[in-house]
């Protein structure tokens, strides 16, 4: 049952901010937009890392 709730509230939520982030007048370049993408692959991956020691210290 958490899970339907969960999920209600994420498409809910979706329902909202994609109309306001439309409607917006900020606009990323494509410049601004590559050197972002150039940090998620990182990002992601000590995510994963700190998952990986969390799990390993909890046991």
């Amino acid at each position: 049952m958490e899970v339907l709730v969960i999920i209600g509230v994420l498409f809910l939520a979706l329902f909202l901010i994609i109309p306001l982030i439309e409607r917006s007048k900020m606009r990323i370049s494509n410049e601004e937009s590559a050197k972002i993408a150039r940090w998620i692959w990182p990002l992601i991956m000590i995510a994963l890392i700190v998952q990986l020691i969390m799990m390993m210290v909890r046991g």
